[in-house]
């Protein structure tokens, strides 16, 4: 429509508040295609929409509401009504007015309604200084947040002072404002980092810059600390990908931490060799005066002067900041200090053999791959149908520092060899020779190939790290198929809430007697469940960009990449012992492939080995089911993986002990000895358990079940009496007149006239310490059975033997007990019903004639 026709169609003078009415009418019934009609008919008819706009938001509340309100419906149809009408935007004096108008109502307004009132009030047009002296009103005020987000929408932020917008939002938590505030200008960014970093100076006292803010709304002055700044500092670093060396003092305090670090690993935990140590403290200490005078007070702490002096020489302190005790310390320094630290070191390295995880493959199988040459050569190996591969990468620690770290080796395990990838290398040259695509192009063609298996320990982790070293790998996570993360695997299985006690191993292989302080953790912890010997971890934090690779650091990475497919041999060809479902391609390699593949049905006889033959496992023919054993001999003690079976096992009458869950899974084996239970466990603790115990007196249940279906695994219920309820009464009197003979001063009877055949095949149905069974009623009392059990009855209740619907009575034939249908019978009948019906017995109810 053009101007003319606009403006002569268009009837004048209706009052905004009467449209207004008409509208909050229809807002209010929710007929929304009718309001906004209505919306376009009313501006039509306004002689100045712009200002009939800004009247009904004036004398309106509705607006400010946060969401999708009546102001915002009329605001976005008035924006869109003017893109079809160019006459209608003002100029001049009159849109002036208008813009200070809606000055005053931006900083009430909702975050939704800024864009769109800035574009129809052209407030980019406004005089910039207006604009911030507005905004410098705002916040003289108060409204640091509002002050803040109208001059990101007006582009303000060159023209202010960073540190003096940012300061107050810092103190209300709004870190994520002070981003987008200084988002768009890279000078801003570092002007705010470069503040923030004065802030975190050891002699700075930050209270100078809470002091004037401390009567503020929202005040959280817990948020503003050395250590939340920190965070925010490297955060924005690596954000804005801004020069770390900007920030000296967070970057040395990030360094100090490190150093102790490296001290709490090299002296406290002792997990580092000498020289991994060395490397590090050099790297980051470097040739800062203010490190290296914490490494020598550090040094002094964890040592005495002489080691001190070793380490002061081997990382070139400078001898002028030396305590003079070590400065004597280094001139003292012998050759047969040398001498005993090799024979240190070589006893160390024959211990390390026998109490960690070896590699089972020779030496010369190991390669170091740093031409292109040889490395085509490890690819023909490895890109073949059918082929399991175990993968895993190294790279430099970065403690803490900004960046994500780049991948320095590759290392990929065969059944009979490990290829070691010099990746740094191998791209560098590639790059060379114009072909920097070749080597992403086989990483892409392995993780992408269905038909290899590809084995790792936090895949996501490693992918993250090789897309950071060659951007050409950054979708390789999207595309793989056919891998293994063992990382998953590990929390399917069944290790129980303190698996770290666990080990797996005979008590005489304890940590402590090998000299382990630390307890393991992650891979090397999976190792050790799954292979008996924990890795040796000692170089995982080695400098690995330095070359060349010291012979400790080659042995360690063949190690990692290797024992994978060991792991992954050993659950293949025993998954349900892991608490693992039999279907192990399904469970392992299916969910995370990308294409659907055919299942197949795989058990611990077969299952696929590493190599890609199948697993021969022994093939026994099926034996019998162990003879059953009484009520009073099965007692049982509960791992705390299985506390719901041992609840429900207690409603089945069996005698249950139940493990805590901070418990030890050892100390099953300490209640069976002790009490001559069995243990029912699952996973790998019944590897360990039944060692501990008797031939048979431990037992595995898969995890995995709910407590009803395990116990079909372990319970067929008992044999009981079955006594009508007219015989019950002739019973219950005839014991009471023996009880009142005996209180006479005669002899009391031990047994009745009632003869039954003794339970010979009684399953865990009941047991002499057993807790009641839910819905049922007991009694205690004194008849005696044939096989000197005795049937209590004198202690049913007075009534209960009147009840019309109890028509017989349930004896325990091997414990005595009386049982009748309670309240509750039908429920538990039915939840028990599977556990009943499946043992098979239909002569477990004797009838008393």
């Amino acid at each position: 429509m053009n101007q003319d026709s606009y403006s002569s169609d268009r009837p004048t003078g209706q009052d905004p508040l009467v449209l207004l009415k008409t509208l909050q009418l229809l807002w209010t019934k929710q007929e929304l295609g009718k309001l906004k009609e209505e919306i376009r008919r009313g501006f039509a008819r306004l002689e100045d929409p712009l200002a009939g706009l800004l009247a009904m938001l004036e004398s309106s509340s509705d607006w400010k509401g946060k969401g999708h309100s009546l102001g915002y419906c009329i605001t976005t149809e008035l924006q869109l009504w003017i893109k079809a009408h160019p006459a209608v935007p003002q100029s001049g004096t009159k849109l002036k007015k208008l813009q200070a108008r809606v000055l005053g109502m931006l900083s009430q307004c909702p975050a939704n309604l800024l864009d769109p009132l800035i574009s129809i009030y052209q407030l980019h047009t406004a005089d910039r200084n207006y604009l911030l002296e507005h905004v410098s009103h705002l916040y003289l005020q108060g409204n640091y947040k509002e002050a803040a987000m109208l001059s990101i929408k007006l582009k303000l932020q060159p023209d202010q002072d960073v540190e003096k917008m940012c300061t107050p939002l810092l103190l209300q938590d709004k870190a994520n404002l002070v981003e987008e505030y200084v988002a768009e200008y890279p000078e801003l960014q570092r002007k705010l980092l470069q503040t923030l970093d004065t802030w975190c100076e050891p002699s700075f006292n930050i209270r100078d810059i809470i002091r004037p803010y401390q009567g503020m709304p929202k005040y959280k002055p817990e948020k503003f600390n050395r250590r939340v700044l920190s965070k925010l500092i490297f955060r924005l670093l690596e954000r804005f990908n801004v020069d770390s060396a900007l920030c000296p003092n967070v970057i040395n305090q990030r360094h100090l931490r490190t150093l102790n670090y490296l001290f709490y690993k090299r002296f406290v935990e002792k997990t580092m060799t000498e020289e991994n140590w060395a490397d590090h403290i050099q790297s980051t200490v470097g040739e800062n005066r203010w490190l290296q005078a914490h490494l020598v007070q550090s040094l002094l702490r964890h040592c005495d002067a002489r080691g001190a002096a070793r380490w002061a020489q081997h990382c070139q302190v400078p001898p002028e900041m030396l305590p003079q005790a070590v400065a004597e310390e280094l001139q003292k320094l012998h050759i047969q200090d040398r001498v005993e630290e090799v024979t240190k070191a070589d006893n160390y390295e024959a211990s390390k053999k026998k109490d960690y995880y070896q590699l089972p493959i020779p030496r010369e199988n190991i390669h170091f791959l740093q031409t292109w040459e040889e490395t085509l050569q490890c690819w023909e190996k490895v890109l073949q149908a059918g082929q399991v591969v175990g993968v895993d990468m190294e790279w430099k620690p970065s403690f803490g520092m900004v960046g994500k770290p780049r991948v320095a080796l590759l290392q990929l395990a065969l059944k009979d060899e490990v290829f070691l990838l010099d990746l740094p290398r191998l791209l560098e040259q590639a790059e060379a020779e114009g072909e920097k695509e070749k080597l992403p192009h086989f990483i892409q063609m392995l993780y992408s190939d269905a038909a290899i298996t590809k084995l790792g320990y936090g895949m996501s982790g490693d992918l993250s790290s090789l897309a950071a070293t060659c951007s050409a790998l950054k979708d390789t996570e999207k595309q793989m198929q056919g891998v293994v993360d063992l990382l998953a695997v590990d929390k399917q299985l069944q290790w129980g809430k303190d698996s770290r006690k666990v080990d797996g191993l005979s008590p005489e292989h304890s940590h402590e007697e090998r000299g382990v302080r630390q307890l393991e953790k992650g891979l090397s912890l999976l190792v050790q469940h799954v292979l008996g010997k924990p890795l040796d971890k000692t170089e995982q934090l080695s400098n690995w960009e330095k070359r060349p690779l010291r012979e400790e650091q080659i042995l360690y990475a063949a190690s990692d990449a290797y024992c994978l497919l060991e792991i992954y041999e050993r659950l293949c060809k025993d998954p349900e012992s892991f608490g693992l479902g039999s279907d192990l391609t399904e469970s392992l390699v299916g969910k995370q492939s990308k294409k659907p593949r055919a299942k197949k049905q795989l058990n611990k006889q077969e299952a696929p080995s590493p190599s890609g033959q199948e697993f021969q496992g022994p093939r026994t023919e099926p034996s019998r089911p162990p003879a059953p054993i009484s009520p009073q001999e099965f007692s049982v003690v509960c791992d705390n993986m299985l506390q719901g079976l041992g609840r429900y096992l207690r409603c089945l009458g069996v005698d249950v002990r139940l493990l805590d869950n901070e418990d030890d899974h050892r100390k099953a084996a300490e209640i069976a000895r002790q009490e001559g239970r069995v243990i029912l466990t699952s996973g790998l603790p019944y590897q360990t358990l039944r060692s501990q115990v008797g031939e048979g007196r431990c037992f595995s249940v898969n995890c995995s079940q709910k407590a009803k279906e395990q116990a079909l695994q372990v319970c067929n219920c008992n044999k009981y009496l079955k006594v009508s309820r007219e015989r019950m009464k002739q019973l219950v009197e005839s014991s009471r007149q023996v009880s009142g003979e005996h209180s006479a001063g005669r002899p009391r009877s031990q047994s009745c006239s009632v003869t039954v055949p003794v339970c010979d095949t009684a399953q865990p149905g009941c047991a002499p310490h057993s807790e009641q069974a839910e819905g049922t009623e007991q009694c205690g009392a004194a008849t005696g059975l044939a096989g000197h059990t005795v049937l209590q009855v004198t202690a049913i209740p007075p009534g209960v033997l009147d009840r019309a619907e109890l028509t017989d009575f349930y004896c325990c034939t091997c414990c005595g007990k009386v049982f009748w249908e309670g309240s509750h019978f039908g429920r538990i009948v039915s939840q028990f019903q599977d556990v009943l019906v499946a043992s098979g017995d239909t002569q477990s109810i004797y009838e008393l004639s």
